[in-house]
């Protein structure tokens, strides 16, 4: 099991590795050893998710979470298999952990009255520039 916060902890089935050749730094290694690190996560069927994480988690994952619900990480920043493997998942449990907290109550404020005086200060300043800057009518004779 890998604990992710106090209350949701993921199995280890529940995620997939594959390795791929990643691009990039590494010589003649980067061409014959596959080091960088696919990990897909079926959030959509997690039992370890409750409902509304796994909605927060389809908004922070953006693009890397598919249709179907299935998180991909790809991870090939360092040269080897382990590093790669230790990356992905300490960012799948970033993500997750992201997704857990649910968002601030957002508190309706109302405008003080000095920033009202200051609003409306500005506005009769800017009325009476362009006033000033209007063509006056020309009379007719």
């Amino acid at each position: 099991m890998i604990q992710i916060t106090e209350d949701i902890a993921i199995d280890e089935k529940e995620i997939q590795e594959a390795f791929i050749r990643a691009s990039g730094p590494g010589g003649q290694n980067v061409n014959k050893v596959a080091t960088a690190v696919q990990l897909r996560f079926d959030a959509a069927n997690s039992p370890s998710l409750s409902q509304d994480v796994r909605r927060r988690l389809a908004v922070v994952a953006g693009k890397r979470m598919t249709d179907a619900g299935v998180l991909i990480i790809q991870a090939r920043r360092f040269r080897t298999q382990e590093q790669n493997r230790q990356d992905a998942l300490e960012r799948l449990i970033r993500l997750i952990q992201e997704a857990a907290l649910p968002p601030k109550r957002r508190r309706k404020t109302a405008p003080t009255l000095a920033s009202r005086e200051r609003r409306l200060t500005s506005k009769r300043r800017r009325a009476q520039t362009k006033k000033i800057r209007q063509d006056t009518p020309k009379s007719e004779e």
